[in-house]
């Protein structure tokens, strides 16, 4: 949960743009790229989307 995307998992920029994407299409509402660049792990990105859960209820 806390692997970190880059360094852990092996993923690169585009593969995180990927990841951001596919969470606007799931949850509805667009993620602001500076937020994007902070969620750089799993949980980062759970913790985002509890925060935002008023915005896609």
């Amino acid at each position: 949960v806390n692997a970190h995307f880059m360094k852990d998992v092996g993923l690169d920029s585009l593969d995180q743009v990927g990841i951001i994407m596919a969470m606007e299409d799931e949850f509805g509402f667009e993620i602001p790229d500076i937020d994007a660049k902070k969620l750089m792990c799993p949980q980062e990105i759970v913790d985002y989307i509890v925060d935002k859960k008023d915005v896609y209820e």
